[in-house]
């Protein structure tokens, strides 16, 4: 019953690997929030060009979001790399192989 009042702010928020709010990067405009303030009069208008614009604008959020995930990644990997060792074995070192009881359901 509430999945999608969570499901709503999940995608009006802005993500940190991407940066960017996944509403924006689907509809191509900023989220209508139910607290903002609406203009009394709407005005629809056609714009000819809209469709090229939209597919413009959607691909800069697009190649935006994508050079900001890599850097996060990047950022991800260095962290991770800060605090692993590199082990170096030599044959006949005695090690231990940590093995995973997998069950088939």
């Amino acid at each position: 019953e509430k999945l999608p009042f969570v499901t709503f702010n999940y995608n009006t928020t802005i993500h940190r690997t991407t940066n960017q709010i996944p509403f924006e990067l689907i509809y191509g405009r900023k989220p209508i929030l139910p607290f903002d303030q609406q203009q009394p009069l709407v005005t629809l208008s056609q714009d000819p060009e809209h469709k090229t614009k939209l597919n413009q604008h959607l691909s800069v959020l697009t190649e935006q979001a994508k050079a900001t995930i890599l850097e996060q990644q990047h950022k991800y990997r260095e962290r991770y790399d800060r605090y692993r060792t590199n082990p170096t074995y030599k044959i006949n070192d005695i090690i231990l192989v940590k093995t995973l009881n997998k069950r088939n359901k």
